[in-house]
């Protein structure tokens, strides 16, 4: 057996891992690179489409999914497997960022028109990722269900505890020898509000494991919220306005529901507002209560008291531009979430650039911030940005609060690895910078003495 990873090597985004056994191909994941990489998505899938005899997905996010409409373009027409939850959450990631695309080129091409060159055509379009959906096989997986891939291939998807419907995926190949390789997926931080721990796995011959914080530790989750909730009501009592950028799927949902506790605990000044301005993130958030069984507790608790889960009184979703554009109107006390969570576009850009040079507002930071873009930029101190051809001078305080992250931390990792350590040959690490992916290398190591490799771009692994 063959496996090479075609993205999320020695980087965090563009999942996407080639396997090759002796009567197979087939991919876990066709995700998009973010970032400093995103020119690598316009470099051909490392692979003969219609040679892919089918697609595992670990979860909805982009930057697992966001090829898979160009592989079908290139001539894809395999089965994708998946739970149900990954793919309507895909079918939501799937449209924005094709839309996305192609109001980009729409821009692009004018500018490129007037200087006599040729824009470059977006990746995909909306109706091919309206023909994907409709022509490819989507199989609904349910977890800790054995389901045959194909004759010699059986696969087990477990719960992640990342986003809803995240997956690790469990194969178990028959190659003359039976080899049962799992790929985490992007394993979630146990301590929050909104899912269940990642699944327990205990026992597996390799590891392909996640590694995006593998370099260090969370703040403890409830340290987060104290954190969290001090942050937003000294900046209202200040008359601030806060700006959360976030990811539309979890990241979003998490907040909501901090949000709305400190509402139902009677924490926020008299004319606070709250807009939730992302349509994309409004869509998802439908998704989570659509499968509100697989929800926490707690999310169920309050749809079963108040009739839903995220929503409170002082709480806006704004979809249409209008409404977004009337934000500004709302000089202080406006907590504004909006997308996207890295600051490399969408909505949160127009609060930024009216908002982030004065010194009386926040902006919180609840996410992963990959090289390469705007948000990281913020994070790490810079002064001056650039938004829309103007120059805007940072003034307002900057917060970072990774308790929210939907990743598991360096101690969650190594723990989540510990009941295979017996059994495993060797372990794997993608989704992580390198420079991370080393320290938590030595930490495999000190702890387990298992042997740890780095996966390299396109390098191939024989197991």
């Amino acid at each position: 057996m063959k496996i090479k990873s075609l993205g999320a090597a020695e980087v965090v985004t563009g999942s996407c891992h080639y396997i090759q056994t002796k009567e197979n191909i087939f991919l876990v994941d066709c995700g998009m690179f973010q970032g400093k990489n995103e020119d690598k998505n316009y470099e051909h899938i490392d692979c003969v489409a219609n040679d892919i005899d089918f697609v595992l997905i670990t979860h909805g996010h982009l930057d697992h999914v966001g090829r898979l409409p160009l592989l079908y373009k290139e001539g894809f027409r395999g089965r994708v497997y998946s739970t149900k939850a990954t793919i309507d959450i895909a079918k939501v990631v799937l449209f924005d960022a094709a839309n996305l695309m192609q109001e980009d080129y729409i821009t692009r091409h004018k500018k490129a028109l007037r200087r006599g060159e040729v824009a470059q055509k977006p990746l995909y379009e909306p109706k091919d990722v309206r023909n994907m959906f409709k022509e490819l096989e989507f199989i609904d997986v349910k977890y800790n269900k054995k389901i045959k891939v194909s004759k010699n291939i059986q696969a087990v998807f477990k719960d992640a505890g990342h986003i809803l419907g995240s997956s690790i995926i469990k194969l178990t190949i028959k190659e003359g020898s039976k080899k049962i390789v799992t790929f985490s997926g992007d394993l979630g931080n146990k301590h929050n509000d909104i899912l269940p721990p990642p699944a327990i796995i205990k026992k597996s011959d390799y590891l392909f494991c996640e590694s995006t914080y593998g370099d260090r530790n969370h703040k403890p989750f409830k340290e987060s919220i104290k954190e969290f909730r001090k942050t937003i009501i000294d900046t209202l009592n200040n008359n601030g306005n806060v700006i959360i950028p976030s990811f539309a799927i979890e990241r979003t949902q998490e907040v909501l529901c901090a949000l709305k506790d400190m509402y139902k605990e009677g924490l926020f000044p008299k004319n606070t507002h709250v807009f939730l301005d992302s349509p994309m993130a409004i869509k998802a958030t439908n998704v989570y209560v659509k499968y509100h069984k697989r929800l926490s507790a707690k999310c169920n608790k309050y749809l079963k008291k108040d009739g839903h889960i995220f929503e409170f009184d002082i709480l806006k979703f704004t979809t249409k531009v209008e409404q977004s554009k009337k934000i500004n109107e709302v000089k202080s006390r406006a907590i504004i979430i909006a997308g996207s969570g890295m600051c490399n576009g969408g909505r949160v850009l127009h609060h930024l650039k009216n908002r982030i040079w004065n010194p009386k507002n926040t902006v919180i930071f609840v996410g992963y911030q990959a090289v390469g873009t705007l948000g990281r930029d913020i994070v790490n101190g810079e002064k001056w940005i650039r938004i829309y051809n103007e120059d805007i001078l940072i003034q307002s305080k900057i917060v970072t609060i990774n308790g929210f992250s939907a990743h598991a931390d360096q101690s969650e990792l190594l723990e989540w690895i510990k009941p295979m350590k017996n059994n495993l040959k060797a372990v794997f690490l993608i989704h992580g910078e390198k420079e991370k992916q080393e320290i938590f290398k030595q930490k495999i190591i000190e702890k387990f003495n298992l042997k740890t490799h780095i996966v390299k771009p396109k390098e191939i692994i024989g197991i």
